[in-house]
């Protein structure tokens, strides 16, 4: 039966309070493993290469799947695709916190994305369905602020974690917060679904799939494999040229057919995995945009900075996330000001002000990096960087949200979600690639003309590959090498600020198209009706 809620469930907020700590189960995760990495390089022995694949086979495959578990989620229930993602993520957590070595670490890491990839479309349309009016625009607005604080959090946590017990506790934390989340979610939060859900579209998820699969190896293998000629091929690779041209061109055919097909099937009146006849919302086409945009400045600059933290500064993964925390405050300082400002500013401009301070913020960081920066000037540019991100995360959420039809909110939901994190995930594969490309360019600069050419070899590719956790060694038996290393890392670390900046701005340009800044709105969604079916507490 198919009603609207005139009687809200007096629950709620205590429900929304178990699906914010379901989204931090996943920030948290995200972040937490960039303080963890370097214990996790010095225990398992892996590659930098490595490295961006344990970041990037969750995010990939998180990404990858956002679009199916969106569907999924109006069709089956949005409460049971939570809960069901919640296990998988608790329990694909402690595979990875048993981990022998980095590949099953990496496997592990792709079946928490599978979870990842079923709580977050599930908590946006869990919000959508359960708050109405000026309500849903608070409850979007602790939504955001959860993913702006947990974003810095997690390092704090996984910091104390990794310091005082072990990396593989930064993996375990999680199985506690599941159960937490599951039994929280079965006593406050209202199941629902759509009343009547369309099919699955299987072939647009296998093409989906494809696109971001081909598109983000390219990005992270090409400085390994080549991004032409190939001296070092991978061992399924016979041909002379490099494997990576071949799967950029297997991106682009998937991405025409995603269209091709997506379209097709709209014209046919079948369900499709983007909400391609929702791109004709203005708010919601731009929105996505700008998501992706700004998603790929945003959360690219974490992967570099415990590296260089910890690795040429020399502190520990404690010690890191207490640096990292400055983020956070700036986020929740955030919060309140968006707070402030409801009703007398339009929810673009506070997007605006919040992209403007994140590119003031990461500029601060690219330009005080150094060898011998004190931790106050980096602490300094991340709560600009993070009072930014508080301020514009929720507000583009709620733009792109708007004004969708409530009973195509898992979808809509999973669209936006899914453009967040190709653009997460696109950030991570580019600037993880220019912050090695760049340490190895700048260390071949920097070694002393002294060392041999081919000695000069084996130090570049060591701290490139071990992602500079190796720099501490180098200062027994070559000082000199050491203190090159170092300057190369800082340099290639505010290369990598700088770009994220640079996509930033991008972000900010595309959000031009986002509406007129000049008319006070309400940042809070005007009043509608639910059609979603409510099937018990």
């Amino acid at each position: 039966m198919s009603t609207t809620t005139e009687h809200p469930d007096p629950k709620r907020w205590i429900g929304l309070v178990f699906i914010s700590i379901a989204v931090a189960l996943i920030i948290v995760d995200s972040t937490i493993v960039n303080v963890a990495i370097p214990s996790v390089v010095d225990e398992l022995g892996i590659t930098s290469t490595q490295v961006q694949w344990v970041q990037e086979s969750y995010t990939l495959v998180f990404a990858a799947l956002l679009l199916v578990f969106g569907t999924l989620a109006d069709r089956f229930g949005r409460r049971r695709i939570l809960l069901i993602g919640v296990a998988v993520f608790a329990m694909s957590s402690v595979l990875a916190a048993l981990a022998p070595d980095g590949d099953l670490l990496i496997a592990a890491r792709v079946v928490q994305g599978v979870g990842g990839a079923m709580i977050l479309p599930s908590t946006l349309s869990l919000i959508n369905a359960t708050f109405q009016g000026r309500e849903r625009g608070i409850a979007f607005a602790v939504w955001g602020s959860t993913i702006g604080g947990m974003a810095a959090v997690g390092p704090l946590l996984g910091g104390w974690l990794t310091t005082y017990f072990s990396w593989r506790w930064a993996f375990g934390i999680n199985l506690p917060l599941g159960v937490i989340i599951v039994v929280g979610a079965l006593l406050f939060v209202r199941a629902s679904r759509v009343a009547e859900p369309q099919r699955v579209d299987a072939v647009g998820a296998a093409l989906s799939v494809v696109l971001f699969t081909a598109l983000v190896f390219a990005l992270i293998e090409g400085r390994t494999y080549g991004w032409w000629a190939s001296d070092a091929p991978p061992e399924f690779w016979t041909l002379e040229v490099s494997p990576i041209p071949f799967a950029f061109a297997l991106a682009a055919l998937a991405l025409v057919a995603f269209i091709a097909w997506g379209v097709h099937r709209e014209r046919a009146g079948k369900s499709t995995m983007i909400a391609f006849g929702l791109l004709r919302i203005p708010s919601f086409r731009n929105g996505n945009v700008a998501a992706l945009i700004v998603s790929l400045g945003e959360f690219g600059i974490i992967l570099s900075l415990p590296l260089w933290l910890q690795n040429v500064l020399g502190y520990d993964a404690l010690q890191t996330g207490f640096v990292l925390l400055a983020l956070a405050g700036g986020s929740f300082l955030a919060s309140g000001a968006v707070g402030g400002t409801s009703g007398r500013l339009s929810p673009i401009v506070v997007v605006r002000a919040g992209l403007v301070f994140e590119i003031v913020g990461l500029i601060v960081v690219g330009l005080v990096v150094a060898v011998d920066t004190p931790w106050w000037s980096i602490a300094a540019g991340l709560a600009v960087y993070g009072f930014g991100v508080g301020l514009a995360t929720a507000q583009l959420t709620s733009v792109v949200l708007a004004d969708v039809p409530v009973e195509r909110s898992g979808q809509a939901s999973g669209t936006q979600s899914t453009a967040r994190q190709i653009g997460s995930a696109l950030g991570i594969a580019i600037l993880g690639t220019i912050l090695f490309s760049s340490l190895g360019t700048q260390l071949e600069q920097r070694l002393p003309d002294e060392i041999p050419a081919s000695v000069q070899t084996q130090i570049v590719d060591v701290v490139v590959d071990s992602a500079g956790s190796a720099i501490p060694g180098l200062d027994e038996r070559s000082p000199e090498a050491a203190d090159a290393a170092r300057a190369a890392f800082s340099e290639a670390t505010s290369y990598s600020a700088y770009s994220a900046a640079a996509f930033l701005v991008l972000g900010l340009l595309a959000t031009l198209r986002l509406g007129r800044a000049g008319d006070p709105v309400d940042v809070l969604d005007p009043e509608d009706t639910e059609d979603s079916e409510f099937t018990g507490p």
